[in-house]
C-alpha cells in the first residue's frame, strides 16, 4: 500500500482477508483493502488499455516515420465477406507530414473525393468530419482530414467510434478504446 502498487497490495489482501478474515490484522486493513481494490482493478484496466496501442519508428528518406495505431475493439463486416480487423492510424512522416486514417483489411470505403464520417467521443453526440479516401490501390485507407482534432480528441477520450460509408453499401462503424494512448510515443503531435 506505501509503495501504492495497488494489485500486489490487492493480493495480499486478498489472502489475509480469505485465510483470517476475523483477524486484528483483517479489521486493520479493511478499510484500506476497498480502496485497494478499486485501485487494482483501475490499474489493470489502465494497463489493458495501454497495449492495445502499437507504436513503431521506421527509418525512411529524410529521417522517421512515427506511428501509433490501434484496432478497433471488435471487427467489423465491410464487404459482406464477414467481419475483420478495422485499424486506427497516426502517421508522422517527415515527407508527409502529419495523418491520422482508417485501414481496412478488407472492402473499401466509399469516399473517393471526400465525405463526411460521424464521430462519437465516450458519451457525447457524434458529430460530422471531414474524411478522403485517396486514389490508390495500394491500400484501403481512409484519412480522417482534420488529424489534429481527431489526436486531441483521442488524447482525451476513452472511447471514439467512427462510422463511415462503406463500396458494399451503408454505414458501418469501428469503436476503439483509446484511453491509453501514450503520447509521449509520438512527440511531435504534441504541439
Amino acid at each position: 500500500y506505501g509503495r501504492q502498487n495497488w494489485e500486489l497490495a490487492r493480493a495480499h489482501g486478498d489472502v489475509l482477508m480469505s485465510k483470517y478474515p476475523s483477524s486484528a490484522a483483517a479489521a486493520r486493513i479493511e478499510e484500506r483493502y476497498n480502496e485497494v481494490k478499486d485501485r487494482a482493478t483501475q490499474a489493470r484496466e489502465q494497463r489493458r488499455l495501454g497495449v492495445l496501442w502499437t507504436y513503431q519508428t521506421q527509418p525512411v528518406k529524410g529521417g522517421e516515420q512515427l506511428s501509433a495505431s490501434i484496432y478497433a475493439r471488435d471487427y467489423v463486416d465491410t464487404d459482406g465477406s464477414g467481419a475483420r480487423p478495422v485499424q486506427l492510424i497516426f502517421r508522422d512522416h517527415p515527407d508527409w507530414g502529419r495523418s491520422s486514417y482508417l485501414v481496412l483489411e478488407k472492402g473499401d470505403f466509399d469516399c473517393y473525393g471526400g465525405c463526411k464520417v460521424k464521430l462519437k467521443v465516450d458519451d457525447a453526440e457524434p458529430k460530422r468530419v471531414d474524411a478522403s479516401r485517396p486514389k490508390t490501390d495500394e491500400a484501403i485507407a481512409m484519412f480522417i482530414e482534420d488529424e489534429k482534432m481527431l489526436w486531441k480528441t483521442v488524447k482525451g477520450a476513452k472511447v471514439i467510434a467512427i462510422e463511415f460509408p462503406v463500396k458494399a453499401g451503408g454505414t458501418r462503424t469501428a469503436v476503439f478504446e483509446t484511453g491509453g494512448l501514450d503520447p509521449s510515443k509520438m512527440p511531435k503531435w504534441a504541439r
